[in-house]
């Protein structure tokens, strides 16, 4: 369940960010290239990287992003770069081996998670020509989590594993690094965003997780008004 003073607090962030974009507009400086407001979107790499003994393996999820951006000139080579968007990461994970039901109280098999973010990336920019260099902090907020089993014959507790937004913090946060290239209206680019908190809140899900962060790849492509 969506708590919702924290749901509106990010809300109240993504109006002031929109209002931030439209206010920024008039004082971009034109030695500070790339597009000044925006729409982006792209794929995400995204792995958890579980620490115990029961885990056999695990896969990158696959996953999409998408938002609005704006970048503020603060100087002619340094700018602020704000951006709000949805972005789906993940892990797909095998338990196994002779431990795993006393551990976890599961028997062997694999389970994909799916989280769903509302994500708030303030980025500070060094532009090298059309080159930019970017980093800073995130926060994010959980807007649902979905929990499958990929071979339910295998994978079996007392009763089936049903993990949902409670099971997990809803608050996530971190640090982000990239490079992109500005051209005209266009901006691409690839990013790293390196989670500082555990994803599993409790229960069941912090076994499962075992004090695993999110880390994301993205490939990205935006456009300028």
């Amino acid at each position: 369940m969506i708590k919702l003073p924290q749901f509106n607090l990010l809300t109240g962030i993504g109006i002031s960010l929109l209002l931030m974009m439209f206010t920024s507009h008039g004082f971009a400086q034109s030695n500070n290239p790339g597009p000044r407001i925006g729409i982006k979107g792209g794929a995400n790499l995204s792995q958890f990287f579980v620490d115990q003994p029961t885990v056999e393996d695990e896969n990158m999820k696959v996953g999409l992003h998408f938002g609005i951006f704006t970048k503020i000139p603060v100087t002619n080579f340094l700018a602020f770069q704000p951006e709000l968007l949805y972005t789906n990461v993940g892990s797909k994970i095998s338990y196994g081996g002779s431990t795993v039901g006393s551990v976890l109280g599961i028997r062997e098999g694999q389970v994909r998670y799916n989280l769903n973010y509302i994500q708030l990336p303030l980025a500070m920019a060094i532009n090298l020509g059309p080159l930019n260099i970017h980093a800073g902090p995130y926060v994010s907020y959980l807007v649902s989590a979905n929990v499958k089993n990929l071979r339910t014959s295998d994978l079996t507790t007392i009763s089936t594993i049903e993990l949902n937004n409670d099971d997990f913090n809803s608050m996530d946060y971190g640090l982000l690094a990239g490079v992109g290239f500005d051209i005209s209206n266009v901006t691409i680019g690839a990013r790293y965003n390196y989670g500082l908190r555990q994803v599993g809140k409790e229960g069941m899900a912090r076994n499962l997780t075992n004090n695993s962060r999110n880390a994301v790849a993205q490939l990205y492509i935006g456009f300028g008004f």
